[in-house]
């Protein structure tokens, strides 16, 4: 009888002693498991973040794609906006294969007469014909800048940020500098500090002022609206052409060590500056 309860009690013990010292190592062992990149692939990655980080588009706006039937996987139309890409998957927008790149930001110092457009068929000469060796990844304009307008245009293949430097609500800044075609008076500078309505809609002008140390000719403005042509429009209602436009600040960037027709990549802190906004 001893003998049984000592070896009962032997069992026990051992039985009781094994996951005090095996638990907590499986514990910890799995948690370093599922923290991995490799763990997390296999769990795929849902389609909007998907094709937002191949550079199309914002999560928002893929969502709406996806709904409209742009996006196949493996041949499969897909209009389940929380569908889960696994690693293996061929997913196609509109019958082009996307897959998700490092982002990049590039910024240019446009020249005139270069249109803001990715091609154009009429074989005029456009922005993606200056950043031809910039990067290998598919990046985009972000806004728009007509063809006689020069100065600072950003591209990227982060839809999301994109998304955010173009939506009137974050306040982005642009600074121009315009050549008139004649003085502008103070009168009329006056205007431009009041209320402002161009196409029966108000245009919030955050700055305008003389150039200091150039004729009244040379105007700057600060405003954030992303309406076409809205600068051009705003010296126009007030019987004035803009002879020559430049954009000399976005969103705190500036042309500084930039000559016209050349670009760069951002540093990581315009980067994380830009991604605050």
């Amino acid at each position: 009888m001893s003998t049984d309860r000592n070896s009962s009690r032997g069992r026990q013990q051992g039985k009781s002693n094994r996951p005090l010292q095996r638990k907590p190592k499986l514990k910890k062992e799995y948690k370093k498991i599922k923290s991995t990149p490799k763990a997390d692939s296999l769990a795929g990655i849902r389609l909007n973040k998907y094709i937002s980080n191949s550079g199309v588009c914002s999560r928002r706006e893929a969502d709406v794609y996806i709904e409209q039937g742009s996006v196949t996987i493996n041949g499969k139309l897909v209009t389940e906006m929380g569908h889960k890409v696994m690693p293996d998957d061929v997913v196609k927008f509109d019958g082009t294969s996307i897959s998700p790149e490092e982002k990049r930001y590039i910024l240019l110092n446009k020249p005139k007469n270069y249109i803001t457009t990715m091609d154009d068929d009429r074989g005029r000469k456009t922005v993606m014909d200056l950043i031809t060796n910039a990067t290998k990844e598919r990046v985009y304009p972000v806004g728009r800048l007509d063809r006689n307008t020069t100065g600072l245009l950003l591209f990227t293949n982060d839809g999301d940020l994109a998304k955010k430097l173009t939506h009137p609500k974050h306040n982005v800044r642009k600074l121009y500098h315009a050549s008139l075609d004649k003085k502008l008076s103070l009168a009329d500078l006056q205007k431009l500090r009041d209320e402002v309505i161009i196409e029966g809609r108000k245009v919030f002008i955050d700055a305008v002022s003389y150039v200091e140390g150039e004729r009244k000719t040379e105007v700057g403005i600060e405003i954030h609206s992303g309406r076409n042509r809205i600068v051009r429009k705003i010296f126009e209602n007030l019987g004035y052409k803009v002879v020559k436009l430049d954009r000399v600040v976005f969103s705190g960037l500036t042309k500084k060590n930039l000559p016209r027709g050349r670009w760069r990549e951002l540093t990581k802190q315009e980067i994380n500056t830009l991604q605050m906004v």
